[in-house]
């Protein structure tokens, strides 16, 4: 009777290394491991979290320009963006809060015209003149967003707690301005610096507001916060 042939044994390292494929070649069973992904490092991670914010306030301001304030909804912003609305509320907790954080950073801006006019060697009157009018085109040109802004309270500070840092450092500024006119002799030292600052910007934040809504005839915003200019200077003399 026959025997059975015995089944050749494997070596250790064939056994080790797998089947041959049909080419020869062993077959790997074991895959190599795979890495796992490196976290983000925290400051890449905080980079994109401000690029998006950033994001944002671009489009919903672009938005707010185009179609207007109440007719932007937040689906439109977020389509625009090509994110999900929880991925908006991250960031801010309502379209207001995008217009509120629109306000902090014309506060900025304002800050940052009147340091350039206190580096100047300008005279007091001067350096009213061309802040005010700056002022009064950015929001001329912007005048549906601005309207925005103004109607809803956005630069309040009364209204917007948050906004009295910002509000405060460009006041300080302006305060600074009138101070140094009645050093030069420009401004009246009749009256305390901080309630001619005051006046200061009582009466341009009226004229806006009055711009805003049109109350008094289609004089331009850029003419009319020229005259409050005058108007103040005039009374400012020493």
């Amino acid at each position: 009777m026959a025997r059975a042939k015995s089944k050749p044994r494997e070596s250790s390292t064939d056994s080790s290394a797998g089947e041959r494929n049909r080419h020869g070649l062993r077959k790997r069973n074991d895959a190599p491991p795979v890495a796992a992904a490196a976290p983000e490092a925290p400051g890449l991670r905080e980079r994109k979290k401000a690029k998006l914010r950033q994001e944002i306030v671009k489009t919903s301001q672009r938005l707010f320009l185009e179609r207007g304030y109440e007719n932007t909804r937040i689906d439109d912003i977020v389509n625009v963006l090509d994110v999900s609305q929880p991925t908006f509320f991250r960031y801010f907790p309502s379209k207001d809060a995008v217009l509120r954080e629109i306000g902090r950073r014309a506060f900025a801006r304002q800050a940052e015209i009147l340091r350039t006019e206190l580096s100047s060697k300008a005279s007091t009157g001067e350096r009213l003149r061309r802040f005010f009018e700056s002022l009064a085109k950015i929001t001329e040109e912007g005048r549906p967003l601005w309207q925005a802004v103004i109607l809803a309270g956005a630069m309040d500070p009364v209204r917007s707690p948050e906004l009295r840092g910002p509000e405060e450092a460009a006041v300080d500024l302006l305060r600074e301005i009138l101070a140094q006119g009645q050093e030069r002799g420009d401004i009246t030292r009749a009256f305390p610096v901080v309630h001619l600052t005051e006046f200061m910007e009582g009466l341009f934040n009226t004229v806006v507001r009055q711009w805003a809504v049109d109350l008094h005839g289609p004089h331009k915003l850029v003419d009319r916060a020229a005259n409050a200019v005058e108007f103040f200077l005039r009374g400012a003399k020493p």
